[in-house]
C-alpha cells in the first residue's frame, strides 16, 4: 500500500502527460504488491491482467494527443482538445474511469477486491493498508481527472499554430486505441 500511496502522490505533482500515466502504473503495481502483502496472490495476478488492458487505453490515447500536439507533452500547454480530438477524448475518458475504479469498469473489479480483502484482515496492519489503499484510490481519481481537465477541458494554453494543426488520430492509430 505504501508503494501505491507514494506513486499516487508523485503522480499528483507531475505536469508531463506521459509521466502522470507512468506514475499511475507504479501506483497500480503498488496495488499488486499490496495484494501479495495480504497473501492474496491470485488477486494480484487478476489485477495485473486487468491493469494490462485498462492501462493500454490511456497510454495509447496519450500518444495520440502528443502526436496531434506536435510532440508537446506538458499538460499546462494544452487544453480545449475535447472538441478537436473527440475520439481520443472519449477513449481517454473510458481509460481514466477504469483506472479510478468506476463501477462496472475493469479496474473496479480488481481494485475493489484488493481493498475488500484488506478490510477483512482484522489486524492493525490490514486496517492501515486498507486506509492507505483507499487514500491512494482518491489520489488516483484526482490525478486522472486533473489529466482529463488540463488536457481536454480547460481553456487552451497552446500556440495557435499547434491548435490549427491539431487533428484526431488517423485510422492506423485509431484502430489500436479502439
Amino acid at each position: 500500500a505504501m508503494t501505491s500511496f507514494f506513486a499516487a502522490t508523485t503522480g499528483i505533482l507531475q505536469n508531463d502527460l506521459k509521466r502522470v500515466i507512468a506514475y499511475s502504473t507504479c501506483s497500480q503495481l503498488g496495488y499488486m504488491i499490496f495484494a501479495c502483502g495480504i497473501s492474496n496472490y491470485s488477486v494480484s495476478v487478476f489485477h495485473l491482467m486487468n491493469h494490462a488492458f485498462f492501462k493500454a487505453l490511456p497510454f495509447l490515447s496519450a500518444g495520440s494527443v502528443i502526436h496531434a500536439m506536435s510532440d508537446e507533452q506538458d499538460m499546462r500547454k494544452m487544453g480545449g482538445l475535447a472538441s478537436l480530438l473527440p475520439f481520443t477524448y472519449a477513449m481517454m475518458l473510458i481509460g481514466s474511469l477504469s483506472l479510478i475504479g468506476f463501477p462496472f469498469c475493469t479496474g473496479f473489479y480488481s481494485k475493489d477486491v484488493i481493498l475488500e480483502l484488506a478490510y477483512t484482515k482484522y489486524t492493525i496492519s490490514g486496517n492501515f493498508a486498507f486506509w492507505l489503499g483507499s487514500v491512494s484510490v482518491f489520489f488516483t481519481s484526482y490525478y486522472s481527472f486533473r489529466l482529463l481537465f488540463l488536457t481536454f477541458l480547460a481553456p487552451t494554453n497552446s500556440f495557435k499554430r499547434d491548435i490549427l494543426r491539431c487533428h484526431d488520430a488517423p485510422i492506423l492509430m485509431a484502430i489500436p486505441i479502439s
